[in-house]
């Protein structure tokens, strides 16, 4: 038995993978073992580093530092988010675009700021407000620059799905439209766009992950993010462990509530443009359905 890359590991080869399986096991292990004894020897894990969170003294962790980190940190995403998507769909269709001028400025476009990592991106815009944008408050340009950083990146990324969903549709849906009269672009639009969208949902929820995750990059250009604002507030009261686990929570609480809530869309998405089937004999005004109705029996003799 093979498979088509390699073949199919015999006795000998499937146990060295199981032992070399428990190998790995224990060194991880041990590691956390390790970590963990060494952290606990800095007193890290005792009730002391766990009471702002749950008994706030004179400076309360939630309200003075977490609490307003996660704001940042939800409207930087809620803007990027927006601002991917409006760049991906653009760009996207500018991919697709009859003209060629057009496909080449969008190529170029969407490959570089893919190719660019985030970070420097973020950093170039936050320096570019900082010192030759003089509207910009002083303020709100590790703000802007976040924000500039995540649309241009990821909403290269989307474009890039919008192209790879639309191509993968069935060439019968892009022939039909054109058979009624749709023009390529109204056929785009229209017919193929909707339904690339719901099928690249799956890859699009990631990608909303990312950009919600990714605002933690914000802490390097002193954007008072939910990670940066962690770190301030461990270093006031000394429970630097406490508080990564508290953000990693937060984190994690944040990141299933978007994915359940696009996983619904989804889904409504998907039934209101597949529909469901009906039979001839139940959509109004139709005829009867002869073959399945039932004719009386004869009986015998008859």
């Amino acid at each position: 038995m093979s498979s088509v890359l390699f073949d199919a590991p015999g006795p000998r080869a499937r146990r060295r993978i199981r032992i070399l399986n428990v190998v790995g096991a224990l060194v991880v292990l041990g590691v956390l073992a390790w970590v963990v004894v060494g952290l606990a020897r800095q007193e890290q894990f005792t009730a002391d580093k766990w009471l702002p969170f749950v008994r706030p003294g004179e400076e309360n962790i939630w309200t003075d530092y977490l609490l307003l980190g996660l704001w940042n940190t939800l409207r930087a995403a809620a803007v990027s988010i927006i601002t991917s998507l409006v760049f991906g769909l653009a760009f996207g269709l500018g991919r697709l675009s009859n003209l060629a001028p057009v496909r080449w400025i969008c190529g170029i476009v969407v490959e570089f700021f893919r190719s660019v990592p985030v970070l420097i991106m973020m950093i170039f815009f936050w320096l570019l407000f900082a010192t030759s944008v003089p509207f910009v408050p002083s303020g709100e340009s590790p703000f802007l620059a976040v924000v500039c950083g995540l649309t241009l990146y990821n909403g290269s990324v989307i474009a890039e799905l919008v192209r790879s969903g639309v191509h993968n549709l069935p060439k019968g849906q892009r022939e039909a439209a054109l058979a009624i009269g749709l023009t390529h672009g109204r056929s785009r639009r229209i017919i193929e766009l909707p339904q690339a969208l719901i099928s690249m949902m799956p890859s699009l929820v990631s990608q909303l992950v990312v950009i919600l995750k990714d605002t933690a990059l914000g802490a390097i250009i002193t954007y008072s993010e939910l990670l940066r604002s962690a770190q301030i507030s461990a270093t006031f009261f000394q429970n630097f462990i406490p508080a990564l686990l508290v953000v990693a929570v937060v984190y994690i609480i944040v990141n299933f509530l978007l994915t359940t809530l696009a996983g619904r869309l989804a889904r409504r998405l998907d039934r209101r443009t597949a529909g469901g089937a009906r039979t001839a004999g139940t959509i109004p005004g139709a005829a009867p359905d002869l073959h399945s109705a039932s004719v009386p029996d004869a009986g015998p003799g008859r």
